[in-house]
């Protein structure tokens, strides 16, 4: 167990040291100067304990010689006008530390959530696929809120705290090392039950971080099944189900708050102990005249004997001295759970981004004499920029010529899901895919876009390898109509525009007229105004889907991948879809996902799949006069599911 908790420890020191250092890169001025404020806020409050001593020896010389008042008076008011004045000084400083630490931690709050966002973009379709949504989720809420309570309020309070338990042991020290002996032994006393009942605490709440991201993730996962859970009933197994996530959450937090409110009140009592103690001690040091021993001896011969104004002080010095461990400990279990939420947002950024080493990017281009050359201008031309080690660049037009050679992949290791796969689609041409659901169709519309890289092979863009190409001038040229619609809070007209941010709103409509969704959308409240929300829950899914299409549309790309996209159309609609898409594929490749076969028929090339292999390909006449697989999908003899 010791050696499974050793790194652990290493990693929470790193990730604090890492977050007080990520503060000072990001506000270094203001920092140091909350820092100063800080320092010397916790030192002036550590030291009135020094003015009662003065004054209560000012008063009992007074009384010992009963001497006139007015003698001894002016040093009295001239101690309690310095100790006012310094409590003043204190007051203004701490107002302002806390104002600026206010700033500090919102302002590192934004940067962090813009570099967590800003690095997600950059992160692989695979941490997606393998990350719940919710648990992501909760980086930006429940983690952020764990490093928002630990920098503004616990981390400030423990170097307070810190400094002030530093200052009043130098005091204790040098007032008397008798005294001083007796509180030390309530410290290791402290430090024991704080060792022993922080720790248990501070285990736990890690645990709640890791339990709230998954029970997130559960109801994230919950909420958008939901109209499933209730066409199958599933109700009570959902209730079930997240019981078992919310009791682990419970138990979790239970156990975490369980020990850290057992915390103070131990540490209460020790501290209420040891003021008594010290009392009696000093009380009776008083009594026997017992002879003092102390750092400032040599300074302070009054130090000599333990007197009444000594022990006074030293009962107020003891309050403030266990007060100040109090707190140290108690803000543990808020560090503890930034120090956690702090790892997994560190972890979010320190996922590897998407790696892309292509140099080969899409410009606008036009063509004078067969020379094609690289214009600024948006010409409707597109071609590929290829620049050389020897300093030239040469420019291949975009046509749309895709090429898989042997093409083999796996998302898990020693698990294939293609093998062998070598497909040839030309400029124009409409490949179409189909097979069993896990047969692959999918995968290599993913492959094409990089989604993934190949295990081994060659996917070859207008002769060029794509790991050459740039991912994002890869993808640009490519339009997807995927199976899930996503639409964006916004107008149906900027859900179309998404395709091309900069369309205009007569290219919109000519993209939504294209697709067939025109028609539908003029009839909405406010027309290609209506206002989409949650995914476009006021629309029909068939409408999404047209939406999603439009979008695609106004793109305009080379290429086209159509992965189920009619799938959640009626027959009627798709009718009616099927002369804009027609329309949409004209002179473009296209790549077809269907399982309805109907949609497929017209494709130049079919081509059949089964576990990641291609058994068969060709026109739909001629696989229909093969009468294998295809025939039987196509006549019903055969269950694609």
């Amino acid at each position: 167990m010791n050696n499974n908790r050793a790194p652990r420890k290493k990693v929470q020191k790193g990730v604090l040291g890492r977050t007080i250092k990520a503060l000072f890169k990001a506000y270094p001025k203001m920092m140091t100067l909350t820092l100063i404020f800080i320092v010397v806020n916790a030192v002036i409050s550590s030291i009135p304990s020094i003015f009662m001593e003065k004054i209560f020896s000012v008063v009992g010389y007074a009384l010992k010689e009963s001497a006139d008042w007015t003698k001894y008076g002016g040093e009295i008011i001239k101690d309690m006008l310095i100790l006012i004045g310094l409590y003043v000084i204190s007051l203004v400083m701490g107002a302002v530390d806390k104002q600026m630490m206010a700033i500090i931690t919102q302002g590192f709050l934004k940067k962090m959530r813009c570099q967590m966002f800003d690095g997600m973009q950059n992160l692989p379709i695979k941490y997606f696929d393998t990350n719940s949504h919710g648990d992501i989720m909760s980086y930006y809420t429940n983690d952020i809120d764990a490093l928002r309570q630990m920098i503004s309020q616990s981390l400030p309070q423990l170097l307070t705290s810190g400094i002030m338990v530093l200052t009043l042991f130098i005091i204790m020290i040098w007032y008397s090392l008798w005294l001083t002996a007796i509180v030390l032994v309530g410290v290791i006393f402290i430090t024991i039950v704080t060792k022993i009942v922080g720790g248990g605490a501070g285990k736990y709440f890690r645990g709640q971080q890791r339990a709230v991201g998954k029970t997130e993730g559960f109801i994230e996962e919950m909420m958008n099944g939901q109209k499933v859970v209730k066409v199958f009933c599933h109700e009570n197994a959902a209730k079930a189900d997240f019981d078992k996530v919310n009791e682990y959450l419970f138990d979790q937090s239970n156990r975490a708050n369980r020990y850290a409110n057992m915390l103070m009140p131990i540490l209460g009592n020790i501290g209420h102990l040891m003021y008594v103690i010290v009392a009696l001690v000093g009380g009776a040091f008083i009594l026997g005249s017992v002879s003092n021993v102390s750092l400032g001896l040599a300074f302070a011969p009054d130090l000599a004997v333990i007197s009444v104004a000594l022990v006074v002080a030293f009962l107020q010095m003891t309050r403030q001295f266990c007060n100040n461990i109090n707190q140290v400990s108690n803000q543990l279990n808020s560090v503890v759970m930034g120090i956690a939420g702090a790892a997994r947002l560190f972890s979010l950024i320190d996922q590897k981004p998407e790696v892309d080493d292509g140099y080969v990017t899409l410009v606008n281009a036009k063509e004078e004499n067969g020379v094609i050359t690289e214009c600024e201008e948006r010409t409707g031309l597109w071609a590929w920029k290829h620049p050389h080690g020897d300093g030239t660049v040469t420019y291949t037009k975009l046509c749309g010529d895709v090429v898989l050679s042997e093409v083999d992949f796996e998302y898990e290791q020693g698990k294939p899901v293609l093998q062998d796969v070598s497909i040839y689609a030309k400029p124009g041409q409409k490949v179409a895919f189909v097979g069993a659901t896990g047969a692959g169709k999918t995968t290599i519309t993913n492959l094409i876009n990089r989604f993934y890289d190949i295990a081994d092979g060659k996917i070859r863009y207008d002769g060029i390898n794509i790991n050459k190409i740039k991912k994002a001038d890869l993808r640009r040229s490519l339009g997807i109509v995927l199976q899930d619609t996503n639409l964006f809070t916004g107008t149906v007209m900027d859900n179309i525009r998404y395709g091309k941010l900069d369309a205009t709103d007569d290219e919109c409509i000519a993209a939504a007229k294209l697709a067939g969704a025109d028609d539908f959308i003029t009839r909405l409240p406010d027309g290609y105004n209506t206002m989409l929300t949650s995914n476009g829950a006021n629309l029909s899914q068939g409408q999404r889907q047209l939406v999603s299409i439009a979008r695609a549309a106004v793109a305009d790309p080379p290429v086209m991948i159509l992965d189920e996209a009619t799938s959640s159309i009626d027959t009627r609609t798709e009718a009616i879809v099927s002369r804009g898409m027609d329309a949409l594929m004209h002179g473009r490749t296209v790549f077809v996902i269907a399982h309805r076969l109907s949609t497929v028929k017209n494709s130049d090339v079919i081509i059949v799949l089964d576990h990641g292999r291609i058994i068969e390909r060709g026109s739909h006449e001629k696989l229909i006069e093969q009468k294998g697989q295809y025939y039987q999908l196509y006549t019903g003899m055969f269950e694609m599911e």
